[in-house]
């Protein structure tokens, strides 16, 4: 058959449409002479006219031959002519199936108006209504999908109305409210009020509705929410007793087993997690996503020879492949076998694994003093992918300056500019190490460039600020393009202590403990934690600065900035 759609190959016109006899191959009924001798042998159109019928058997033919566009709007000419619930079905499903929104809302509305009493119809229209963003006539359909006691959608309407307004969302709540004072008990409408619930930000309430009703452990979607809320609460052990219960009333539930499997990992509990995983393996074989998931839970659990297996597996079953032999190479650096590594890492093909792999590939090569191998093996990977080309080059770059190589590293850069000249990351990438060279004049230059091209760009404006504030005595002018980062990105931690430095040079120096201390709240980083402390000082609050350090070189003791900012202030590197 060729690509048709299934809805117009079945009959000449949906069975719905009465008005129309056809025999079973779908064309027009060819008169008996034989019979016609004993009765009449009248053709009988009902209501159709015969411009209607034209125009449906040519939508037929239109879609037969691939010409969906003919089709759709034939059917949706004679849906709104006819007002005939069958011809406004099969104008809806091709709709569907072409992603026409506006058309199929239209004509799910027509069926839905024309057949009252057919549940698909009012569960169609209410779909349609909701992703129109009309709640609450979506609400009304629902109804009497619910009144007829059919499969509603009500998750779907409360996760339709996530990216909402306020007002509209609190409406939506309304009407399901209104909704479970007749129907208390209906699992699909507790779930969805808990989704929406969730999804304005009150989880502590979605969690007090689904607990004050037996529905939630008796229906596998409101339980699962359940546990979800519970996790998300930081109540993780108590979510698995609960899908306990859910697995021995549904033990084939493929659903409420990965939740709980998934559960055991995030408590940490591997063992148990592995086990869990290799049963689902075991009930759903076919399943990859199961296998992949079985292996990296041996992997946490440092089961190498367990995730070996369940990894080598995967590739041999062309499944999960690139990911495979990531996390192989992963394993083989594990067992400090490195010349494995770099064979599974160099295996990893284009998607999301290949830029891990090469970083991977090129800190070992570098670590074992192979650099010139690791070049040539980037410069073969920027060949054959072209298309990360950019990234290979700052992978380079990096693993270079990250050695103190930075005449190499900025060569590097250069050669990568020559290739994508005005590359933002690129550079940016060269800004920082002119910093790092003390060529301020260079980092300036690349960072106004940027600043030029991309007028809002944070990060530039934030580092060039920042490079101002710390190295320069043109603090009026760091403060101007930090504030501009400040209000493009207000929440960004490195942007919170650059505005907390600035502030400090400015000898404002309530600001600037106010910003740090925002910054250290958000991003708990050691060069954060050294201007705190630093400010503080300057305040007069050694106590609480001495103790801003002490906390920070707790995860960090070996930060010379740290180190360098307490001898400076106090005298001596100790505290």
């Amino acid at each position: 058959m060729t690509r048709t759609l299934a809805l117009l190959t079945a009959s000449l016109l949906l069975a719905g449409c009465q008005s129309l006899s056809s025999t079973p191959d779908g064309t027009p009924p060819v008169e008996d002479t034989a019979a016609s001798s004993t009765k009449p042998a009248a053709k009988q159109y009902a209501s159709f006219s015969e411009e209607t019928l034209y125009a449906l058997l040519t939508a037929e033919l239109a879609g037969q031959r691939d010409r969906f566009d003919i089709a759709l709007g034939n059917y949706v000419q004679q849906a709104n002519a006819t007002q005939d619930a069958g011809v406004a079905e099969r104008a809806f499903r091709i709709a569907e199936y072409l992603g026409a929104e506006q058309a199929a809302l239209d004509t799910s509305l027509i069926w839905s108006d024309n057949a009252p009493d057919n549940l698909d119809a009012q569960r169609a229209a209410a779909i349609q209504l909701a992703r129109a963003g009309r709640y609450d006539e979506s609400m009304a359909h629902m109804e009497k999908v619910l009144q007829g006691q059919g499969d509603t959608h009500f998750d779907f309407l409360a996760l339709s109305a996530a990216e909402t307004d306020p007002d509209t969302r609190a409406g939506l709540l309304q009407s399901f409210d209104r909704l479970l004072q007749k129907y208390p008990e209906n699992g699909q409408l507790l779930f969805g009020k808990a989704l929406l619930l969730h999804q304005d930000g009150r989880p502590e309430e979605a969690l007090a509705l689904l607990e004050a009703h037996q529905a939630s452990e008796e229906q596998i979607p409101p339980l699962l929410l359940r546990a979800r809320l519970l996790q998300g609460l930081n109540r993780g052990e108590d979510a698995l007793p609960l899908l306990e219960k859910g697995i021995e009333r549904f033990p084939d539930d493929k659903r409420l087993r990965l939740a709980y499997a998934r559960q055991l990992v995030e408590l940490r509990r591997l063992d148990d997690a592995k086990r869990e995983f290799s049963g689902l393996v075991q009930q759903f074989p076919d399943d990859d996503d199961l296998r992949y998931s079985l292996a990296l839970v041996c992997l946490e659990a440092q089961a190498w020879d367990e995730a070996a297996v369940h990894l080598e597996e995967l590739v041999a079953r062309n499944a999960h492949t690139d990911a495979a032999h990531f996390n192989l190479g992963r394993l083989y650096e594990q067992r400090e076998d490195r010349e494995s590594a770099l064979i599974e890492y160099g295996l990893v093909g284009p998607g999301d694994d290949f830029l891990p792999a090469q970083v991977r590939q090129t800190e070992i090569l570098f670590d074992s003093e192979r650099a010139a191998e690791a070049s040539n093996r980037l410069a073969r990977a920027r060949d054959s992918q072209p298309d990360y080309a950019i990234q290979l080059y700052l992978i380079e770059s990096e693993a270079l300056a990250n050695r103190q190589r930075l005449d190499e590293s900025w060569q590097v850069i250069d050669q990568g500019l020559q290739q994508f000249p005005g590359d933002t990351n690129l550079l940016y990438t060269r800004a920082m190490l002119a910093e790092k060279r003390g060529d301020l004049a260079g980092l300036e230059r690349d960072l106004r460039n940027i600043i030029k091209r991309e007028p809002d760009n944070a990060t530039a404006l934030n580092a060039l600020g920042y490079t101002l504030a710390d190295r320069t005595t043109r603090y009026d002018e760091a403060k101007g393009l930090i504030e501009r980062a400040h209000q493009l990105n207000p929440e960004d931690p490195a942007t919170l202590d650059s505005m907390g430095w600035v502030n400090y040079r400015l000898g404002n120096l309530d600001d600037a403990e106010r910003y740090l201390r925002a910054a250290l709240a958000k991003y708990p980083d050691h060069e954060v934690a050294a201007h705190l402390g630093e400010v503080l000082w300057a305040q007069g609050k050694q106590r609480e600065a001495r103790k801003v350090w002490a906390a920070a070189l707790k995860d960090q003791p070996d930060s010379s900035i740290l180190r360098s900012t307490i001898t400076r202030l106090t005298g001596s590197e100790k505290l």
